[in-house]
């Protein structure tokens, strides 16, 4: 069960992650080829429901803490989407301006990527002490491990899929 969880996570974050880079990979290339944005709407919550259903599969609560657990863990995952909206609207971005970039407004993609990794590492901080309140110890960290793990593969997707800054000089 849980190997097929994994493997429904990882095709569905590829496609999830495909769907913005080759939009960006399309703009870039002036292709026709678009993906509309209920689209990707759709392939990021399938990718939300498909991560909270290998959370479940792999993180053994009790009843109680799983009465506890669910609904701190929807408030995170409400926060974490709100930081995803921001990333895909960087991506757009990058994409409408790939291949014409100055050096100003590479920077300024470079500085607001970075600042949204802070705040997703921030949110994380901000959690552990109130996930903490609701499981114990062991069972916070193992959240938090697979958490992590599944945003490093939606990430390394991510990243994949996106074109280098071109330099114009």
């Amino acid at each position: 069960m849980k190997n097929k969880l994994m493997v429904a996570l990882v095709l569905g974050c590829i496609c999830f992650l495909t769907a913005p880079a080759s939009h960006a990979q399309a703009a870039a290339s002036k292709d026709t080829q678009t993906v509309s944005e209920q689209d990707v709407k759709l392939l990021r919550q399938d990718v939300r429901s498909q991560k909270k259903q290998l959370i479940a599969a792999n993180l053994t609560l009790t009843d109680a803490e799983s009465t506890k657990f669910w609904p701190v863990y929807d408030q995170f995952s409400a926060e974490m989407t709100t930081i995803g909206d921001q990333k895909l609207a960087l991506i757009k971005e990058y994409a409408q301006n790939f291949g014409s970039l100055t050096d100003a407004q590479a920077q300024s993609l470079l500085n607001r990527s970075l600042a949204l990794d802070a705040a997703a590492t921030q949110l994380r901080i901000k959690y552990v002490p109130i996930i903490n309140k609701v499981l114990p110890g062991t069972k916070t960290a193992t959240f938090f491990q697979m958490e992590r793990r599944i945003s490093t593969l939606i990430d390394l997707q991510v990243a994949s899929q996106i074109p280098l800054v071109q330099d114009q000089h």
